[in-house]
């Protein structure tokens, strides 16, 4: 049985701010691609993480259009509800959805909680169960989101999907995350991740696979994300689990699609302001600090005529005159 994996394609009609293509466009590229991907590879299962869309009220004209594009897969989908999927990060909310409707349609299939999925091949028989995004997920008293608890022993293998921050490793502070090593339990074969963006290396613990490729799309404009080359996973089950990742030809060069022009604005100006804060720290006595000092040092890092620096040092010497009759 072989199967192929994408998350969090955020389908939109409008352009994020970060990207300078066209936005609607690439996607309807990139998700044509996976279709024929899953052709060219015979898969028998493909597998969604979640944020299909990037709103749950997108405009019925897109869905349309992306509904055309599902159809084309010769393979059933099952997907799993994100938290851009649903209103107000609420499940409840499904019904009300633009996913939810596909799902209504049959053009593709919503895992929800507890719901099993029972697929078979080539006397291969797998498990497909999934949790949906929810507000408190990576609380560590819901950890138990991620994990299947039991083993089934009437399947050969035991597939999870989650929409949560499942991680490889700790993120920031304040943030709430699940790490892998917190579920490493879990009786699942294959627990696949999704809602982080960059994805994460494979890892396998104890003979269970975690995986999170990464999104099909990228939004953010960090160096990270235009460095990033999108991709599916593919995975083969027989009597061994074996993987590839296909990267999407239509995914071209980060530097090509992102904006990178107000995040170096942003860094000029807090590499500027980081400058004079340490010119300020620097001096022990703030009341002796002298003014021609901090200048000096001002004009090293700028390109100016020798008249605008005279200039200024003219002026600032004629106000400490002015400043000096009053003492």
């Amino acid at each position: 049985m072989k199967l192929l994996y994408f998350t969090d394609t955020h389908i939109r009609a409008t352009n994020p701010k970060n990207r300078i293509d066209n936005y609607l466009e690439t996607i309807k590229n990139k998700i044509n691609e996976v279709a024929e991907i899953s052709i060219s590879e015979d898969v028998d299962l493909v597998l969604h993480g979640g944020d299909l869309f990037d709103r749950p009220d997108t405009s019925i004209s897109v869905v349309s259009d992306f509904a055309e594009i599902f159809q084309k897969f010769k393979a059933p989908i099952y997907i799993v509800s994100g938290n851009h999927d649903i209103f107000g990060q609420n499940t409840k909310t499904l019904s009300r959805t633009v996913l939810g409707l596909l799902d209504s349609f049959n053009v593709l299939k919503l895992i929800n909680d507890k719901k099993i999925i029972f697929k078979s091949k080539d006397n291969v028989k797998v498990q497909i169960t999934a949790n949906p995004y929810h507000v408190g997920m990576d609380e560590v008293i819901n950890k138990e989101d991620y994990i299947v608890a039991e083993k089934n022993p009437e399947v050969d293998y035991m597939i999870h999907l989650t929409h949560g921050f499942l991680l490889d490793k700790a993120f920031v502070d304040g943030v709430d995350v699940t790490l892998i090593d917190d579920i490493k339990e879990t009786k699942a074969d294959i627990t696949f991740g999704a809602h982080y963006h960059f994805g994460f290396k494979d890892t396998q613990i104890n003979g269970k696979w975690f995986i999170n490729p990464g999104a099909l799309i990228r939004i953010s404009n960090s160096l990270s994300e235009i460095n990033r080359r999108p991709k599916v996973k593919i995975v083969e089950l027989t009597d061994k689990i074996e993987m590839k990742d296909v990267y999407l030809k239509t995914a071209l060069d980060g530097n090509l699609v992102l904006d990178r022009s107000e995040m170096e604005r942003h860094k000029f100006k807090r590499s500027k302001l980081n400058e004079f804060e340490q010119l300020v720290q620097s001096s022990q006595d703030l009341n002796n600090i002298d003014v021609f000092t901090i200048l000096d040092e001002i004009m090293k890092n700028k390109s100016l005529d020798d008249k605008v620096k005279n200039e200024a040092r003219l002026r600032i010497q004629k106000q400490q005159e002015r400043e000096a009759e009053f003492f």
